[in-house]
């Protein structure tokens, strides 16, 4: 597990939060489910409270326009005479909310007013009045034709009959609108209650708040004379939800029209939030707080303690040990000691395979040894066989061959006493192979003086056989061809570069001409070997007259070891 432990859905603590999560689910949904219908409930009881306080205001309104029937038919008596006026001004400051009194003729002119009252010459004509004269006995209109009141009024008229019943004119009372406009004061109104009066074209004649007032829905007036009432949502002006009612005050002239706050789901969880809201999001949160917490102490904090202690054996530290391993819970510590008995496992597996890797390294070096030692018997009799011959041309190839055979008794030498037993440091091999080749030659003619120049290179033996065996062949040619009378320097230079690695064995001597078109069996052999390295051999005429021998084969570049190296034998890279 690497990261953060909430890096992937699929550890332990996303696991079993989400499975906690799963079974509180139902808690929150009922939780939810409940505020729903608490909302649903409050919204239908808010809507049957408005519509029924618009109705009973209503029906108050009625009620006292009503009234001024009693009113006009106990005044009927007193209407007429010297001091009418004086009376009827008497009962209008009296009674609150009428602002005038008249009484008219059959005709339609006033007989007497209580204030001041208008001339309308087509009074006889209105609606209102022919309707008494067909014997309405109270006709109460919003339009009467004329302006009867500076303010927004209604006007209720009654019938007046003479001693032969018939039409003999009419008392009228004019009522303010705003003494028929219910009080926002009103306990049985919802809280925040706003109230209106409002035309049957819809044009608001007064109101306790214009902003709390929209637009009236279309249809209103239908769906109020069909039901009675009206109840719907809408907006007011600020964009608040709101809840109206309105129902008919004068027939279907005046409508009172009442507006109260409708919260919406959140708002009503704001006004209820023990028992809407916060209870099952409270037990949500403390559980998943809880199972969090509890994970974290009881399993999460363990396995990472432990993937600490595996992130060590991974590094080699297999005896590190889970010392807080009593703390754990048992199903955990049981890991642990799993993981315990996996390194020392791990442990016992690495000593058996460090003693066998000894063991077979030391058969390795035995095996080495004897074929070294083999190589040298077999070079020591074919010594002995070489002093018994007098045939010069046989006694030289017996030493060409014992020479060959040394090499590669060096080699097995430079495996068995090196570090490695697959790789060998060429730098020692050749200086040492070098010096045993002059030093053979030393004791039968003139000495020879060395020069080496070679770049540090670790080759593996199946390489390092063609090389030698190259470098024996050029080197023993040098001496027979250029420092058998003579001496001089031999210049062995084996250079890295690249790609691709060259081994120069140069002498000084005086070589024929036909010495570099010459195919004898050496020349066949440094062919042949140079082809065992996928390289090249080459014979060239140098600076001092003498002969060099040049191979050119692919480096192996893995295998390179940097000049800055202690010369010696080296593991490969």
């Amino acid at each position: 597990m690497t990261g953060l432990p909430w890096g992937s859905l699929s550890t332990i603590r996303v696991r079993l939060t989400a499975a906690l999560a799963a079974a509180l689910l139902p808690v929150l949904l009922l939780g939810a489910l409940q505020s729903m219908i608490g909302f649903q409930r409050e919204g239908e009881a808010l809507r049957e409270h408005l519509g029924f306080a618009a109705e009973r205001s209503a029906a108050t309104a009625r009620a006292r326009m009503e009234g001024a029937d009693v009113l006009l038919q106990s005044l009927a008596p007193s209407a007429v005479g010297v001091q009418c006026g004086s009376r009827l001004a008497q009962v209008t400051r009296k009674v609150p909310g009428y602002l005038n009194l008249i009484r008219f003729d059959r005709t339609g002119r006033v007989v007497c007013a209580a204030g001041e009252a208008p001339a309308d010459s087509q009074r006889a004509e209105r609606p209102w009045f022919k309707r008494l004269v067909a014997g309405d006995q109270l006709v109460i209109t919003r339009e009467p034709g004329f302006p009867y009141a500076r303010e927004p009024a209604v006007l209720a008229v009654a019938r007046a009959a003479g001693p032969d019943g018939g039409f003999d004119g009419a008392f009228a009372a004019v009522i303010a609108l705003s003494s028929l406009q219910p009080s926002t004061s009103d306990p049985t109104l919802p809280d925040d209650s706003e109230v209106g009066l409002v035309e049957q074209n819809g044009r608001y004649i007064t109101v306790t708040s214009p902003g709390a007032f929209p637009t009236l829905p279309q249809d209103w007036r239908a769906k109020v004379k069909a039901q009675g009432s009206l109840v719907w949502y809408g907006q007011d002006t600020a964009g608040e939800r709101r809840v109206y009612s309105a129902a008919p005050v004068v027939g279907e002239e005046v409508y009172v029209v009442l507006s109260a706050p409708s919260p919406g789901l959140l708002s009503w969880a704001r006004l209820h939030p023990l028992t809407g809201i916060v209870f099952p999001l409270l037990t949500f949160a403390l559980a998943l707080t809880a199972v969090s917490i509890v994970t974290e102490r009881v399993v999460i904090r363990w396995i990472a303690y432990l993937q600490r202690i595996a992130a060590l054996y991974a590094r080699g530290r297999l005896s590190v040990r889970a010392v807080q391993s009593d703390q754990m819970p048992p199903e955990i510590r049981d890991l642990a000691e799993t993981l315990e008995d996996m390194a020392d496992a791990i442990v016992g597996r690495d000593a058996s395979l460090k003693d066998s890797l000894a063991q077979k390294d030391a058969l390795m070096r035995e095996i080495h040894h004897r074929v070294k030692n083999n190589l040298q018997v077999i070079s020591s009799l074919l010594n002995m066989q070489q002093r018994a011959l007098t045939d010069p041309a046989a006694r030289a190839a017996m030493s060409d061959t014992r020479q060959r055979i040394t090499a590669l008794a060096l080699i097995y030498r430079a495996l068995y006493q090196g570090p490695d037993l697959k790789r060998v440091d060429l730098r020692p091999f050749l200086e040492e192979l070098t010096a045993q080749l002059v030093a053979g030659e030393m004791l039968h003619g003139p000495a020879v003086r060395t020069e080496m120049h070679v770049d540090a290179l670790v080759i593996d033996p199946d390489r390092l056989a063609p090389l030698a065996l190259f470098a024996v062949e050029a080197i023993t040619n040098a001496q027979k061809h250029a420092f058998a009378a003579r001496g001089g320097t031999l210049t062995v230079n084996f250079t890295v570069r690249g790609d691709e690695a060259e081994l120069e064995i140069s002498d000084d001597g005086a070589a024929p001409d036909d010495a570099l078109v010459s195919s004898g069996v050496g020349r066949t052999l440094m062919t042949a070997f140079a082809r065992q390295l996928r390289g090249r051999a080459e014979l060239i005429r140098n600076d001092q007259g003498g002969i060099t021998a040049r191979l050119l084969f692919p480096t192996p570049i893995a295998e390179i070891v940097h000049a800055s190296s202690n010369p010696g034998n080296q593991a490969a890279a």
